[in-house]
């Protein structure tokens, strides 16, 4: 009887990056393979012999974060095809020029402000009217009017 074993591959490489007996934790440092799209190949052996076949597809994203705002994936575009691109890590120094990717405001936050500022001035225009029954009274009556007797 053989003891329970863990052999893990790295996309098509034939050679396991970690083989060791069950159970075990693994580390697996990402910073030596290139960033894109990687598959881990996971065999277990059990005592009897019998080997399950699990895999993972994972991306790898080591490089810095990079941000095109512009142009969009797939957009169709004629002329002169003007983007901006910015690219940051977390080992950069902060420098709060780069914090925010610049970009246009989104025409729903416009239209959501033009619905905002309707609606203020449509409240303010009924608060203006002030109902007969109140007319009179000391808040919304005019100091000219001769009180009631």
């Amino acid at each position: 009887m053989d003891k329970p074993r863990v052999r893990v591959y790295l996309d098509d490489n034939p050679q396991p990056i970690i083989d060791r007996e069950l159970p075990t934790d693994v580390i697996f440092d990402t910073r030596g393979i290139e960033d894109g799209p990687h598959r881990l190949v996971i065999r277990a052996q059990d005592q009897a012999g019998r080997e399950g076949v699990e895999e993972i597809p994972f991306q790898v994203h080591n490089g810095p974060g990079i941000i095109v705002s512009g142009l969009s994936p797939n957009a169709t575009r004629r002329g002169n095809v003007r983007f901006t691109v910015d690219a940051f890590s977390t080992d950069d120094p902060f420098d709060p020029r780069r914090a925010e990717a610049r970009s246009l405001i989104p025409v729903w936050v416009w239209v959501l402000s033009l619905f905002v500022v309707a609606w203020a001035v449509w409240y303010a225009a009924r608060m203006w009217d002030v109902p007969a029954e109140f007319a009179q009274t000391p808040t919304f009556g005019s100091r000219a009017a001769p009180p009631p007797k």
